[in-house]
């Protein structure tokens, strides 16, 4: 089986930049969500005063119809000219290209009820027919006007399709005789593309501004979340400190408990009992000395027994004798189950108090972990100094292994510990490995930065 790759399970760089990488994901956040909605009004800004713009430049074009053909038109019809006579149409094209042809209004035309076309700008136009709509048939008959956009693709509309999108308004006029046709005027859309301009621009500028308003009130509320957030992680890592030296604190009560009661109890017993067999050897009763020589051996296997316990609950020496004399009492509970220890301790390697705990605290932890799950014979504990002036521990043993992704993403099956372990690890600005496998052993490795 092939030597699995190694798992970083916390990044002590990674992590001591963590909060100013929060805070940097949130700004962008919020921004990257302001820019969504400017830019989301922005566009609905644009659609909403197209709509409006299209909707005021018919009800303008409409209008204009109105003016012209009471004005203009009506006032030229003569009654020859629903039948084409050549006088009456000639006076209505003067009339529509001296007044009414513009910029802005680029084709009229004049249909009678049966949809022929009376008159036109466009010569080509002037008496064919086209099915009338039932809206232009409506205009026809009663009074009012009516507008829409061009349906270039209609064949009365042919001629009008190199002058792009186009408004026709149209609406009834009456000849002299009193017959009633239909005037028709077209104009150019780009009057809705200037009036949507017009309408984007006030209505966007108020939004916009709506929207930076609002932005700005919300600026002390997202700097108060921060705060909030800020704290809200101290606090977290308060706890976890709290809970590691809780643990200490409670293992080192323990141990005063059991070291000043039970354990002097047991040494007293102990003695007890040895004197016992000594007045019973002098006496001549070498049974009941026997039976107290071996009353005092249990004793004193079960104080051992104790005495190692005390160890694995609170080894003393990491105050007292430094770092790797407390390593080494870490071994002493492995060793008395059988398990081969062997510590390589490099001499030179130099930390505070602080890292020194995390070491200690992180061997204890694996060593624990060992005990209860490895099932392993042999332990090999390493710390080395590393080049970048700090240290480098493992801790590995040769027992089951563990499939590391499954186990790990159980989080609720993850040794408490150990999690805890990981957080401190990485706001100590130090980096916790794993590489394990099943069948293949586990190596525990700190690297403190």
């Amino acid at each position: 089986m092939s030597v699995p790759n190694w798992l970083v399970l916390t990044d002590g760089a990674a992590r001591s930049t963590g909060r100013s990488m929060t805070t940097r994901r949130l700004f962008a956040g919020v921004i990257a969500i302001a820019v969504v909605v400017v830019i989301a009004v922005a566009l609905i800004s644009v659609l909403v005063a197209r709509s409006l713009a299209e909707g005021e430049a018919v009800s303008e074009a409409a209008h204009t119809a109105d003016v012209i053909a009471d004005s203009l038109v009506q006032p030229s019809i003569q009654n020859g000219l629903a039948t084409l006579a050549p006088a009456a149409v000639a006076a209505m094209d003067a009339e529509v290209r001296d007044h009414v042809l513009s910029s802005t209004i680029v084709r009229v035309k004049i249909w009678d009820a049966d949809g022929t076309i009376v008159y036109s700008d466009e010569p080509r136009l002037i008496g064919q027919r086209f099915a009338l709509q039932n809206e232009e048939l409506e205009v026809l008959r009663d009074s009012g006007v009516d507008s829409e956009v061009s349906d270039l693709t209609a064949p009365e509309n042919r001629f009008e399709r190199s002058s792009g999108k186009l408004l026709e308004a149209y609406l009834g006029v009456s000849a002299p005789d009193g017959q009633r046709l239909l005037f028709e005027a077209y104009f150019r859309y780009d009057a809705v593309v200037a009036r949507s301009a017009q309408l984007w621009s006030g209505f966007a500028g108020i939004a916009l501004g709506s929207i930076l308003a609002v932005l700005l009130l919300l600026t002390p509320v997202f700097l108060r979340l921060l705060r909030q957030l800020r704290r809200g992680q101290e606090a977290r890592e308060s706890l976890l400190r709290h809970a590691l030296d809780s643990s200490q604190d409670e293992r080192r009560r323990i141990a005063g408990t059991l070291h000043d009661g039970v354990v002097q109890s047991l040494v007293a017993t102990s003695y007890s009992f040895a004197g016992s067999a000594q007045r019973a050897a002098t006496t001549g009763d070498e049974a009941t000395a026997a039976e107290f020589r071996a009353a005092s051996a249990t004793v004193r296997g079960s104080i051992a027994g104790l005495r190692s316990l005390l160890v694995d609950i609170y080894p003393p020496s990491l105050a007292l004798e430094g770092l790797p004399v407390a390593l080494r009492d870490l071994a002493t509970p492995l060793r008395s189950v059988g398990v081969a220890v062997s510590l390589e301790l490099d001499e030179t390697v130099s930390l505070d108090q602080e890292r020194e705990r995390l070491v200690f605290r992180i061997t204890q932890e694996c060593l624990l972990n060992i005990a209860k799950h490895a099932d392993a014979t042999a332990v090999v504990i390493t710390l080395r100094p590393s080049a970048s002036g700090g240290a480098v521990l493992e801790v590995t043993d040769d027992g089951a292994g563990f499939d590391a992704d499954t186990t790990l993403s159980r989080q609720h099956d993850c040794h408490f510990g150990l999690r805890i372990l990981s957080d401190v690890a990485a706001d100590a600005g130090a980096r916790l490995s794993l590489r394990t496998a099943p069948g293949h052993g586990t190596t525990w490795r700190l690297e403190i930065l």
